[in-house]
This record gives C-alpha cells, sequence and structure tokens, in this order.
C-alpha cells in the first residue's frame, strides 16, 4: 500500500474532532483513536509492513521488537510478522500473578531492542517502556511511531538516547484534511 493511501485510511478511520483530554494530560481538539485503525487488519498489516522497512533502513542492529501494552501490541505483532524479528509486550507494570514479569516474551540482556509505538504526544509512555527494557539489560536506540503529534515527545526520547522515526507527523495529515 502506497503511503499517501496509508495516510488516508489513518484519516478516515481514525481521526476525530471535539474534546478530548490526552494521556499527556494535555486537551486536544482532535484525537487519532489508534484502535480504529490497529483493528482494521488492512490498515494493520500495511503499518506492521511499514514499521518494519523503517527498522531495517534505520536500524539494522534490531534483535527485538517491543511494545507496550496495551496499544501498540498489535503494531509490535504485525511488525514482528513482516520482519520476522521476535517481539515483546512491555507491561505497565509487573503482574501479580504467575511469573511476575513485565516484560513478556524471551531476551537476552545486551540484545538491541527497538520499540513500537501508535500515537507519541509528549513520549510518557514510551519512554516508561524504554526505562523498563533499560532495566532489564536491552539496549534501546530507536522508536517507531505511527503518528508523531509534534508535541514534545520527539525531543523527549531524545533526551533519554532514543531516536523517534514516527511514519507520519499530524501536521502532514491534518494539513491534508484541511485541503481535502
Amino acid at each position: 500500500m502506497k503511503r499517501d493511501e496509508l495516510g488516508l485510511l489513518l484519516k478516515q478511520h481514525a481521526y476525530l474532532e471535539g474534546d478530548f483530554l490526552l494521556r499527556s494530560g494535555r486537551r486536544s481538539k482532535y484525537y487519532l483513536d489508534k484502535y480504529r485503525f490497529e483493528t482494521r487488519p488492512e490498515i494493520l498489516e500495511a503499518l506492521g509492513a511499514r514499521i518494519a522497512q523503517v527498522v531495517a533502513r534505520e536500524e539494522p542492529e534490531t534483535a527485538l521488537l517491543a511494545g507496550p501494552e496495551l496499544g501498540a501490541v498489535a503494531l509490535a505483532a504485525a511488525a514482528s510478522i513482516s520482519s520476522r524479528l521476535p517481539f515483546l509486550i512491555v507491561r505497565k507494570e509487573a503482574k501479580e500473578y504467575g511469573t511476575g514479569n513485565r516484560l513478556e516474551g524471551v531476551f537476552e540482556a545486551g540484545q538491541r531492542v527497538c520499540l513500537v509505538e501508535d500515537v507519541v504526544t509528549s513520549g510518557g509512555a514510551a519512554i516508561a517502556a524504554i526505562e523498563a527494557l533499560r532495566a532489564a539489560g536491552l539496549e534501546v536506540r530507536a522508536a517507531v511511531c505511527v503518528v508523531d503529534r509534534e508535541e514534545g515527545g520527539a525531543h523527549a526520547l531524545a533526551d533519554h538516547g532514543v531516536r523517534l522515526w514516527p511514519l507520519f507527523h499530524a501536521s502532514e495529515l491534518l494539513s491534508s484534511l484541511a485541503s481535502a
């Protein structure tokens, strides 16, 4: 699927207008509902392929992908299938039963991980996941997201030594909406 087609599908299925409270605590007049694009197989498949391409091009030493629960797990799985790289699920906190893991999946300390995210605003959720991955001895230098809202997330990640590679910037999606 061409990039422009994918961007159009994201807008058609996930762009909402109104008054929204974001995870960052900020308010916004628009919202990109990740579940509206992550639950559509044709969009998820295309996003997985694009994420895999970015990882192969920009972080070729990547051994694992990682997706924070809940929103990025489907994206990490789709990218894993496309790239053939295994992936980890990063829980918000360690579970209190079974293995008690915060990271789900098989890994070895020292492996390089690329974080997969859906929509990045302030970068807070991504940073929490990066800290969990690093605490387990994994190396994280890059993250790929579907949309960067361009509200400080890329800078916050850079402050933690992580480069953000967005598939789309919110400004380009919003500007194409205005011209449509």
